[in-house]
C-alpha cells in the first residue's frame, strides 16, 4: 500500500484506476476486448505528479484516458469549452477549479511502470541507473553515434501539455527572464510557477476568474492575465522592453558567466550591444566563450538527440571504466520535447571508483571531438575536506556538427548520488520547495545531502546526516543488528536522520 492505494501489477476486477502515459500505452499493454470490459478510470501519469506537487488529490476529469483504439489518446474532449463560449464556468471547468475530496476508502491500481520496458524507457524513469548503450564499435564519431532512434515513439511517451494560453506564458516567459537578469529571483520565480500551471490547463483562458483558485495565481498575477486576455500584451512587459537598461541588462544576462551583477557593471560602462562586449576585455575567459557561442546554446536541443548523445556519453563511459553509471538528468529527464543543454549525473556502484574518472573520461570525449571548449573544471580534494564532487562544464557537439551545446557533468560518490540526480534532474520548482521544506524542519539540504543549519566551527559544513553522516550503528540498531545496505535501505535511513520511528514491510505494506 502506498499513500492510500494498493499497487497491483495486472489487471483485475479489484482494480479501478489504471495509470499510463497515453492511451498507445494501454493499447499496447492490454487488448481491446480487455479494455471494453474494464469498468474503472484510466489517467494520464501526469495526474499522479501534479497531485503530488499541490499536495492534495486533483479532479481526474482533464487526466482521463480514452478507452477507444480510435479515439485520440488525449484527455476527453468534452471537458473543453465550445469555442466562442463566453461563459467558460461549465461543469467541467467547475471541476477543474474544486478540489478532488479525499477518497474513504482504498484505491486499487494497476501499474503499468511495473512492466520492464516501460520501467527502463518512461521519461520518469525509477531505473536510470540501469544504462542503455547504443550499437558502437569503436571511439571515432563514424563509429559511435546510435542506431537512428524512433524519435515517434519517443516522442509518445513524453508529456506534453496542452499549452493553450500561449498568448499568456510566452509573456510571463520573458518576465521571468527579466527579473532573472535584475537579479529579482522572487518575482522571477512567482512567473516561473504561474506558468507551469497555466501551461497545462486543458481550456483556453477567457476570464481570469476561471483560474482564480489555482495554485501560484494570486491578485496581482490574475490582473496581469486579464490584461493580457483583455488587450493581447502587459504593459509590465512594455515598459521593461522600452527602457535601455532593463533591455540591456537582460541581453547581457543571458550570456553564460554573466550575472546580474556583471551584467550592470558592464551597462553602467557603456555597453549596449553583444558587438560592445566582444571588445571588453575585462571579460572572462569563459565569459567569451558564452559570448562567442551566443547564438548556438540559445537553439533548443531535440530530445531524440540528447538520446543519442547520453548513449555516446554511456559507451565512452564504459569504455573508461567499467560499470560506470552515467544518466542525462534535466529536462531531458524530465520528459521534454526539447533541452536548453545536456546534465549528466555520473556515479560507480563500488563507491571509490570514480575518484579520477572525470579526467580521463573528458579526455576520451575530447579525443573524439565531442567536447570542444572547458568553461569549469575542478575536481574533489583527495583529502576529503569537501563534497567530493567533480564538476566539468563546457561545449559539446552533436556528431557531424559543428553547432555548440552546453554540457555538465557531475560526478558524485555512491553515497549522496541520489542528492545530485534529484536536484540536477529538477525542476526549479521542486527543487526550491524541497529545500524550504528542509529549513522547515531545520535542516539545509543540496545537491551533496542533508546537513543541519548550524554550521561547524570555523564555519566548516558538518558531515551529511544523510547519505555519508548517519552511523552503521544506529542503523543496524534499527534493523535488530542485521546487516545494513546504504543503498537498498536509503528510506529507513531518512527516517532514522529525522529521529522517527521506520515502520517495517509488514507494517506499511511495501516490499522492499
Amino acid at each position: 500500500m502506498q499513500m492510500g492505494a494498493v499497487i497491483e501489477d495486472r489487471l483485475s476486477k479489484r482494480v479501478t484506476h489504471v495509470f499510463a502515459m497515453d492511451s498507445d500505452t494501454l493499447f499496447n499493454e492490454f487488448d481491446k476486448e480487455r479494455l471494453s470490459r474494464f469498468k474503472g478510470t484510466a489517467l494520464q501519469y501526469q495526474w499522479l505528479e501534479d497531485s503530488l506537487k499541490s499536495g492534495e488529490k486533483l479532479c481526474q476529469d482533464m487526466y482521463v484516458l480514452r478507452l477507444d483504439p480510435q479515439g485520440e489518446h488525449i484527455p476527453d474532449k468534452s471537458l473543453d469549452p465550445e469555442p466562442g463560449n463566453e461563459n467558460i464556468s461549465s461543469d467541467a471547468q467547475q471541476l477543474q477549479n474544486k478540489k478532488m475530496k479525499t477518497a474513504s476508502e482504498d484505491t486499487e491500481i494497476v501499474n503499468l511502470k511495473n512492466n520492464k520496458d516501460r520501467r527502463e524507457n518512461g521519461p520518469f524513469s525509477s531505473t536510470s541507473m540501469s544504462t542503455s548503450h547504443g550499437e558502437v564499435d569503436n571511439l571515432s564519431y563514424a563509429n559511435t553515434r546510435p542506431q537512428h532512434l524512433d524519435t515517434e515513439n519517443d516522442s509518445s511517451l513524453s508529456y506534453c501539455p496542452p499549452d493553450l494560453n500561449k498568448n499568456i506564458t510566452e509573456i510571463f516567459g520573458k518576465l521571468v527572464n527579466i527579473y532573472r537578469a535584475l537579479g529579482d529571483d522572487r518575482r522571477s520565480f512567482s512567473y516561473y510557477k504561474a506558468i507551469a500551471v497555466i501551461e497545462k490547463l486543458p481550456f483556453k483562458i477567457e476570464n481570469a476568474d476561471q483560474i482564480k483558485d489555482l495554485p501560484s495565481i494570486g491578485k496581482s498575477m490574475k490582473d496581469h492575465i486579464q490584461e493580457i486576455i483583455t488587450t493581447e500584451k502587459l504593459s509590465k512587459l512594455e515598459h521593461f522592453e522600452t527602457d535601455e537598461k532593463v533591455r540591456t541588462i537582460s541581453l547581457f544576462g543571458e550570456v553564460w558567466g554573466i550575472g546580474p551583477a556583471t551584467a550592470l557593471k558592464l551597462y553602467e560602462k557603456g555597453h549596449r550591444t553583444l558587438d560592445d562586449l566582444r571588445n571588453d576585455n575585462s571579460l572572462t575567459n569563459a565569459q567569451m566563450l558564452g559570448l562567442k557561442y551566443f547564438d548556438d546554446i540559445m537553439q533548443r536541443i531535440p530530445r531524440d538527440e540528447v538520446q543519442e548523445m547520453e548513449h555516446i556519453l554511456q559507451k565512452v563511459g564504459e569504455d573508461v571504466l567499467p560499470g560506470v553509471v552515467i544518466v542525462c538528468g534535466g529536462s531531458y529527464r524530465r520528459g521534454k520535447a526539447t533541452c536548453g543543454d545536456i546534465d549528466i549525473i555520473i556515479t560507480h556502484p563500488d563507491g571509490t571508483s570514480h575518484k579520477g574518472f572525470l579526467p580521463k573520461f573528458v579526455k576520451q570525449l575530447k579525443d573524439m571531438n565531442f567536447v570542444r571548449e572547458d568553461l569549469i573544471f575542478s575536481t574533489h580534494s583527495e583529502e576529503g575536506t569537501d563534497s567530493g564532487v567533480d564538476t566539468y562544464f563546457g561545449f559539446c557537439t552533436y556528431p557531424g556538427r559543428e553547432l555548440r551545446h552546453r554540457i555538465d557533468l557531475k560526478v558524485y560518490p555512491r553515497d549522496i548520488y541520489a542528492f545530485g540526480l534529484v536536484a540536477w534532474t529538477g525542476n526549479d520548482v521542486l527543487n526550491r520547495r524541497l529545500r524550504l521544506l528542509a529549513e522547515s524542519k531545520g535542516f539545509k539540504l543540496d545537491d551533496t545531502g542533508l546537513f543541519p543549519s548550524t554550521q561547524g566551527s570555523g564555519g566548516k559544513r558538518t558531515a551529511s546526516l544523510i547519505g555519508v553522516g548517519t552511523t552503521q550503528s544506529e542503523l543496524k540498531a534499527e534493523y535488530g543488528g542485521g546487516k545494513y545496505d546504504r543503498t537498498r535501505n536509503a528510506a529507513a535511513e531518512s527516517f532514522v536522520t529525522m529521529r522517527l520511528t521506520y515502520p517495517n514491510s509488514e507494517e506499511s505494506g511495501r516490499k522492499w
